[in-house]
């Protein structure tokens, strides 16, 4: 029996460093493929001794890829574990490698933004630019070394993460544990998604649906106000009084939706383009689509 073949942590380590720079060589066919099979390089030339074995493996991974770069990390291990029950003689074949990696990008695509981008960051840019606006140096770089710091533990402990999850995966190739991480996977990046489609989605309708003159004394009246300062400080006051800004009151077809259901037409126009992508259809061409759309009901007063 042929000694079975291990990624020891020196090799582990290997691959993380160079997922690092998994964006290295993103392009518009398959996104981050290059980097992906970049950082595999150290696991494939371990796991595989033949030259035919290894260029079959980085092959396997140049197919499409692209997810948050962070979250590409816990992918990687499972990914690694795989590779490594097959270079054991596992039934682990090309599909179902490439069924992880897809199952798991996706949904996790979703989680990377508001944590990293939306959070993390912000708040150790806020701390940062506090300390360097009071003159004090520590500022960038307290916020260059916390930001790579939890970037880098957050990147190696998921991979090792996903490195011991997937060899639990590869005991139960009909599917059963499989299922549920891509699952549960899903559940939370659609979520994130769902919930963050309000703040990246903005439809507003433009058509005036009705005009009301209101009562005197519901509105400011401008010609009355004194002049200079005291007007101004008179005007806020008024406003926030609950005065109107104009005696007329006009309702859109936006402020109609908005009524009915807040974030309408952006979660319609969400689903939308999701049943075009399903249906096959290019992001290019969905992307050039919204530009056109866009474009002509701005020109004919709709939005």
């Amino acid at each position: 029996m042929a000694e079975k073949i291990e990624l020891s942590k020196k090799d582990r380590l290997s691959v993380a460093w160079r997922s690092t720079f998994i964006q290295g060589s993103w392009n518009y066919e398959r996104m981050q493929n290059g980097g992906w099979c970049y950082a595999m390089i150290p696991a494939i030339k371990k796991l595989y001794k033949t030259k035919e074995d290894q260029t079959a493996a980085l092959q396997r991974h140049l197919e499409f890829f692209n997810t948050h770069p962070y979250i590409a990390s816990p992918i990687i291990g499972v990914t690694l574990a795989l590779e490594e029950e097959r270079a054991n003689g596992a039934p682990v074949d090309d599909v179902a490698i490439q069924g992880v990696k897809v199952g798991m990008m996706g949904p996790l695509a979703g989680v990377g933004d508001p944590v990293f981008w939306f959070t993390v960051r912000p708040m150790l840019g806020a701390l940062g630019a506090s300390l360097a606006i009071a003159g004090n140096i520590l500022g960038p770089i307290i916020f260059f070394l916390a930001w790579n710091i939890i970037r880098w533990a957050f990147m190696w402990y998921t991979q090792e993460f996903g490195y011991k999850a997937g060899s639990k995966i590869t005991d139960d190739l009909s599917g059963g544990l499989l299922q549920d991480v891509t699952k549960g996977a899903s559940i939370l990046g659609m979520f994130v998604l769902g919930a963050l489609v309000q703040r990246w989605v903005n439809v507003r309708f433009l058509p005036v649906v009705s005009t009301v003159k209101l009562d005197e004394g519901a509105y400011i009246e401008w010609d009355k106000l004194p002049a200079g300062g005291a007007g101004i400080k008179a005007a806020f006051e008024q406003v926030n009084s609950g005065l109107a800004l104009d005696p007329n009151k006009v309702t859109t077809l936006q402020d109609n939706l908005n009524q009915l259901i807040p974030g309408l037409a952006a979660l319609l126009l969400t689903l939308l383009c999701m049943w075009l992508l399903k249906k096959k259809v290019s992001p290019i061409v969905i992307i050039l689509g919204l530009f056109v759309v866009g474009i002509g009901a701005h020109v004919i007063g709709l939005m």
